[in-house]
């Protein structure tokens, strides 16, 4: 479930903003400090150090597969 936040595109489950990515990157203080401060993971605060942008990634697959389907089903069915 996606939502929209002052025009801020996120999922569902994302527990920072824009606002809040760009003042971990930004900040000096400790990792503990900064999660105490945010009420995040500190793993989520190395994240977030670590990454040149204040997007969030996309989490799909690169190449859409069937589960159902093999391969060879699959290209059977679309050349009909």
């Amino acid at each position: 479930m996606e939502g929209s936040i002052m025009g801020q595109n996120h999922h569902g489950s994302a527990t920072t903003t824009h606002a809040m990515r760009a003042a971990l990157q930004r900040s000096q203080a400790s990792l503990a400090a900064l999660s105490e401060e945010f009420g995040i993971n500190p793993k989520t605060v190395a994240k977030w150090r670590k990454r040149q942008t204040v997007e969030d990634q996309k989490t799909d697959p690169k190449e859409p597969r069937s589960t159902v389907l093999s391969k060879a089903d699959e290209a059977m069915i679309v050349a009909f």
